[in-house]
Formats: structure tokens, sequence, C-alpha cells
């Protein structure tokens, strides 16, 4: 019972606990007990996860932090939503954390208690009620990104996080600065709260709000790496270590979670006055952001840009399909998004893993020689590539036929589709390029004599598991989606939970 009615600050107090106790001396041998800690709060962090996913069916959680009740108190809200998000974020961060033990998180100190930390920042994002503690669990995420992206220390690494700091710190300004605007004009920071009363706005009240609201969008357009603030994700992606860049494959998508939460909630259809704010510049934005990624992906001479520039692909297909409103595109939004979250970590590990073996030529895409594990890691980029590319069987192209699916209007349908098809193609030639040059046609002679430990290939092809099971899964994944979606788009349930108003006439 204990357990239950603490369900959903647990996946909060999880990764806290755990990050405290790897900082605590642990004697001769400290990283064998870091670890420990770390993996079993990981895999517990899973089954918690599990819990909260089958809780939240029944409708939203709401808990209320000193038992002091919304709007005046500080809540944490589990819906089917952010029970989604906790689940991916803990599916991907598994895997990462067994990949990293096996001597990564020895490249600097404290890589073990950085990597709870930030899960704490991005599942606190994630439960969340409120828009000032979303900023609090944006800087918590931010805080420690900064030391994993220095993780090994380097010249180029050090640069791509100043780059990194110094637009995350101008954000943080923004972020605060349109909180302020929120607040002075609803007289509340409380989501749900803030919803009902934007929607009464009308006149200058109503036009201030729209102000804080575009504010905000460029806030998490830049969490989110939106054109044209995704300047920092490919240089910081392609510097860092393979596990930093693994897991933040998930920390751009609390950007896409915070645009989807606050602009289907707060401005959404119902919002009177600032409705649908930012939609129209969702659209172009993201399709603009969905161009520049696949030429990146084509010019790209590195296969860790390369990937890093599929991360953009991934955010400007989403929101550009979020912008055309409705619960189809939505539900294709959430499905795609739990495949390239955990496609483009395991292609992220993989990478480590192939610059490590080839040596000099590292992860550039030119000829080198044969590696020690050359079938092997052949074949898990073969699949890999293939499921990133969208290409059947597997979850990336079903996640790419909802999205085509979900363009019904017929200027939807001109620019989407040729954009998505287009940059699929792009994809293909990339990934194709790559392939034949690293592990095709290789250098004559005696093959690398470095090789990686099972553990750290299990943990790759765990994340490659993960596409399979969502393949094999994706009609009841689909479902859950849709419902998902439908909640979004009639979120009286979620206002009625957090503000003790009665019960939801949700359809």
């Amino acid at each position: 019972m204990l357990v239950s009615a603490h369900l959903v600050i647990l996946p909060i107090i999880l990764p806290m606990l755990a990050a405290l106790l790897q900082l605590l001396p642990w004697g001769a041998q400290p990283q064998r007990y870091r670890r420990a800690i770390g993996i079993l709060a990981s895999m517990l962090a899973v089954l918690l996860s599990i819990q909260l996913l089958i809780a939240v069916d029944q409708g939203p959680l709401v808990y209320a932090l000193g038992n002091w009740q919304a709007p005046f108190g500080i809540v944490l809200v589990a819906d089917k939503l952010s029970a989604l998000m906790i689940l991916l974020t803990n599916l991907l961060a598994l895997p990462v954390l067994i990949y990293s033990c096996y001597g990564e998180d020895n490249l600097g100190s404290h890589f073990q208690a950085l990597f709870q930390f930030q899960l704490l920042g991005i599942i606190g994002a994630f439960l969340t009620g409120d828009l000032f503690n979303l900023f609090v669990f944006f800087e918590v995420l931010l805080i420690s990104s900064y030391a994993l992206l220095m993780h090994g220390g380097g010249k180029l690494k050090l640069r791509a996080t100043l780059h990194y700091v110094l637009l995350n710190l101008a954000g943080s300004a923004v972020f605060l600065i349109s909180l302020g605007v929120l607040y002075g004009i609803t007289g509340t920071l409380n989501m749900a709260d803030m919803a009902n009363k934007v929607a009464l706005l009308t006149g200058d009240d109503a036009t201030i709000a729209r102000a804080g609201g575009m504010l905000l969008l460029v806030v998490f357009g830049l969490k989110a790496a939106l054109l044209p603030l995704y300047f920092w994700l490919p240089q910081a992606y392609a510097t860092t270590t393979g596990a930093v860049a693994a897991l933040f494959a998930i920390m751009t998508k609390v950007g896409v979670y915070s645009i989807i939460r606050v602009f289907t909630l707060i401005f959404g259809v119902d919002a009177g006055a600032a409705s649908l704010l930012g939609y129209d510049w969702l659209w172009w934005l993201g399709l603009a952001t969905l161009g520049i990624g696949a030429i990146g992906v084509l010019g790209s001479r590195d296969l860790r840009a390369v990937i890093a520039y599929l991360v953009v692909i991934s955010i400007g297909t989403m929101l550009t399909t979020f912008s055309m409103n409705s619960e189809r595109a939505i539900s294709a939004v959430m499905f795609y998004m739990l495949h390239s979250t955990l496609i483009t970590g395991a292609l992220f590990l993989l990478t480590d893993v192939v610059a490590e073996q080839r040596g000099k030529t590292a992860s550039r895409i030119v000829k080198g020689r044969k590696m020690a594990q050359h079938g092997t890691l052949g074949m898990m980029f073969f699949i890999a590539a293939i499921a990133v590319i969208g290409m059947p069987p597997f979850s990336g192209f079903i996640g790419k036929l909802f999205i085509l699916e979900a363009a019904r209007t017929g200027a939807q349908v001109a620019l989407l589709w040729p954009l998505v098809l287009g940059s699929t193609f792009l994809m293909m030639i990339a990934l194709s390029r790559a392939g034949s040059r690293m592990f095709w046609h290789t250098l004559d002679g005696k093959p690398g004599e470095v090789r990686h430990p099972t553990g750290q290939l299990t943990a790759i092809t765990l994340l490659l598991a993960t596409i399979v099971g969502l393949t094999i899964f994706a009609n009841p994944v689909s479902s859950y989606t849709q419902a998902i979606a439908n909640d979004l788009v009639h979120p009286s349930a979620y206002k009625n939970a957090v503000l003790g108003t009665g019960v939801s006439d949700v359809k």
C-alpha cells in the first residue's frame, strides 16, 4: 500500500537516492559498488515504470507534495503520456548504463552519479504538474548534461560543451521571463489551472498570454533542437562519448514532450483567444528541420555526425506531424518517438564500438582495416540501419506509415510526403555508403585486435531487441498511443484530476 500511495514520486526518488549513495566513499573499489547501485536502481526503475503505466490506465494520478493541493501546492501528475515517456527513458537508460559499466564510466569523475541525476531531471520534467518545476527539472538535467558532455575530456568536447552551455543559459533566461509573463497575467503556474484561466482571457490580456506562450515555444524548441535552434546538437552529440550520446537520445524528446504537453493543455483548441498558439510556426519550422537534417545526413563524413543528424530528422518529423493537430497525428508522433529514441540510442553505442575497433580511422566513413568482431558488428549495423531508415519489417516503417497516413489535407500531403520520403531516401544513401565503406570494402591485412566485452554487445542487442518488440507489439502500442492522443485532445480528465473538480467527461 505504501508503494501504491507513493507510486508517482518513486520514479524521481529512486535515481536521486541512487546518485546520493554513489557519491559516498566506498573504500578501495568504489566504482564496483557504484556500478551495482546504478544497475540495481535502473532495473527497479523499469519495473516501477511498468507498474505506473498500468496504474494510470484508469486515469491520471496526482501526488500533492506536503499535502498542499493544486493550484496552491506542488503536484506531480502521472497520466498515460508521462508514464509512457518514463518507461521509454528507463528502457533506454538500463542498456546504456550496462554498456558504460565496462570502463567508459572511468573516463571521468562521478559518471555514475551524474547519470542518475540526469535521469532525475528527465523523469521529473515528465511528471511535474506546474511550469516552474518544469524549469527546475530542466536545470537539473542541464547541469548534469554539462558534466556528461565533457566526460573524458578533450578540446572538441570542450568547445561543443561551451556552445551548448551558452545556448541553454540563454534559454533558461527566456524560460524565466516567459514564466513571469504568464504568472503575471494568470496568477498561477499550475498547468491545469493556467489552462482554465488562459481560456477566459480576452483583449490585451490574451495578447500578453500569447507572447508568454511563444517565449515558451522558443525555449522548448531550443531543448528539442528545432530549426533555427538546432546548431548545438550535431556537434555536441558527435563529439561526446557513445554512452552519453545514447542517453541524450531521450533529452531532445523532453523538449518535444514539453511542446506537446503545454500546447495541447494550455494553448489547445479550448484556449479561447490563445487557441492553437504556435501550430503554424511548428509546421513550417518542423518541415525546415526535417529538410536540414536530411541534408546533414547526406553531407556528413563521420558516422557519429550522421546519427546526430538522424536525431534532427526525427525532431522535425515529430513536430511537423504534431502541428497537424489531430488525434491521428499525435498518436503517430508518440509511436515514432518510441522507435526513434531507442534506435538512435543503439546506433550511438554501436558507433562507439566500431570507432574503437577501427583504430585510427575511428568513425570516419572511409575504408579501414577489418575489425576484430567484424561480422557481429556488421550484422548489428545492418539491422539498425534498416530500422532507422524506416524499411520493413521494423517499427520505423510502421511509424512512418502512421505519420504519412495522418496527413489528410492536400497541403499536408503535398509538403509532408515528399520531405518524409525524400529524407528516407537520403538516409538510405548515407547509411548504405557508411556500411559499404566501413564493413564491406575494408583494407587488406590483419584485422584489428581490439575486442569488446560480451556485456557491451549485449547492451546494444537489448536496444535492438526493443525495436523488434515494438514491431511485434505494434498493434497494442498504437492503441495505447491513440489513448494518449485522445487524452491530450480532450484534457478534461487531466484538469479534473489535478484540480479535483469532478468526474471526467472524456469520450
